[in-house]
């Protein structure tokens, strides 16, 4: 057993052999026990990372504890992460307990705000899809659905067009979250970003001429705006099939979906892809020799279409009711995460597992844009759009 320093300890010690069978009743707010519970269960991974920084499990029960109770205590309306940063401030003894376990400090941070987030979504079951966070808000003005990108494991950069129609980013590099800082630019449409490498991302936009835009970042600065031409009736998109290579889309005229492709060398000539699209694309990589593009079709259904290594395949319908372009995003080979804003201005996902499409699901949330998403790692996720202020909202999966 260990002493607490610092803090008059109450004595509401959880118990490792608390009863499994746990029924609710959905009228009730959830104890902190049966959370706890929600951990053990369905969330065993925040236990493993901190017990591999060397932290005995029955302490880390106890610190998650506290954690969940302090959330039930709280403000239920603030963010995790302003819970989280009252928690650290009324409770500091847990944040020393760790420290002096060899815990990093970020990993503390990331850990202890997911329990928040999960302890959140327990009190408002209803309103947030299974395992995901509760929505946050990062704040800004967006003139624009916004656009993600991640160069490593726990890094995302997020664009967006603000007041001034200028391109703006915010960065998560592993522990918080970057000011907003302008790139310039007049854009005529959302961003699309996509990373082909470590510290490297590529960003597209439309201009004022309704041409192809592109600016990049190479690891040390910002490169200035270049034209790539084209006609553009819509934002772009884009995907990355292998280092140094960059295949973006665009709807052009007659609303049909037009491809350009950077082959490491040149930026090859525009290719025709047809189809008659009802939004922009979304497009993403899993493999080196496949690519998968998605938009809004003329009955407001998902459309999808793929190059497998040698040929384009026809359009198919996978239904739904779009209310917004689609964003897409691959955790492993051969899955996919389609995410659309649907009725009710809601966030939806689909699903391919590898060998089926799954049902659509209701993620919620209230969204005034399309989505985006990316995946750093093969079980997680991280969505954002522009929620009801016009303010950045993101959510997530997995760890």
């Amino acid at each position: 057993m260990f002493r607490y320093p610092y803090y008059d300890v109450p004595q509401y010690y959880p118990m490792e052999d608390y009863n499994q069978n746990i029924t609710w009743d959905i009228r009730q707010q959830p104890t902190a026990q049966e959370i706890l519970q929600i951990l053990r269960s369905q969330h065993s991974n925040l236990y493993s990372q901190i017990q591999r920084a060397g932290m005995p499990r029955q302490t880390v029960g106890y610190i998650f504890y506290f954690v969940i109770y302090f959330t039930l205590q709280a403000n239920t309306n603030l963010t995790a992460s302003q819970i989280y940063n009252r928690f650290r401030q009324q409770m500091p003894w847990i944040n020393f307990l760790l420290l002096q376990n060899n815990v990093p400090q970020n990993l503390i941070d990331r850990v202890l705000t997911r329990v928040i987030e999960i302890t959140l979504n327990a009190l408002r079951p209803d309103d947030y899809g299974q395992g995901w966070s509760r929505w946050e808000d990062l704040g800004g003005t967006l003139t624009s659905a916004p656009a993600v990108a991640s160069w490593q494991q726990n890094r995302l950069d997020v664009f967006a067009r603000g007041t001034d129609q200028a391109l703006y980013h915010k960065w998560w590099d592993g522990s918080n979250w970057s000011q907003w800082e302008t790139l310039g630019g007049v854009l005529t449409s959302a961003p699309a970003a996509v990373s082909w490498g470590q510290n490297r991302i590529d960003v597209f936009v439309r201009g004022t001429d309704q041409s192809l835009y592109h600016k990049w970042w190479d690891g040390r600065s910002w490169s200035e705006w270049e034209s790539l031409g084209g006609t553009l009736t819509s934002g772009p998109a884009v995907s990355s099939r292998r280092s140094n290579q960059l295949d973006v889309f665009v709807r052009g005229t007659g609303n049909r979906l037009y491809k350009r492709t950077w082959n490491g060398t040149r930026w090859e000539n525009w290719e025709d892809l047809g189809g008659t699209l009802a939004s922009e694309p979304a497009a993403v990589s899993w493999g080196p020799n496949r690519i998968d593009v998605f938009a809004r079709g003329q009955n407001n259904d998902l459309i999808h279409k793929w190059w497998n290594g040698s040929t384009w395949s026809n359009w198919e319908s996978l239904g739904g009711t779009l209310t917004s372009a689609p964003a897409v995003s691959s955790r492993r080979p051969n899955q996919l995460d389609v995410f659309v804003r649907g009725t009710g201005n809601r966030l939806y996902k689909r699903t391919w597992n590898g060998s089926r499409w799954e049902d659509w699901e209701d993620l919620g949330g209230t969204l005034t844009s399309a989505p985006a998403a990316v995946s750093w790692g093969p079980n997680r996720i991280d969505v954002f759009a522009r929620g009801q202020n016009q303010n950045l909202i993101h959510s997530y999966t997995g760890q």
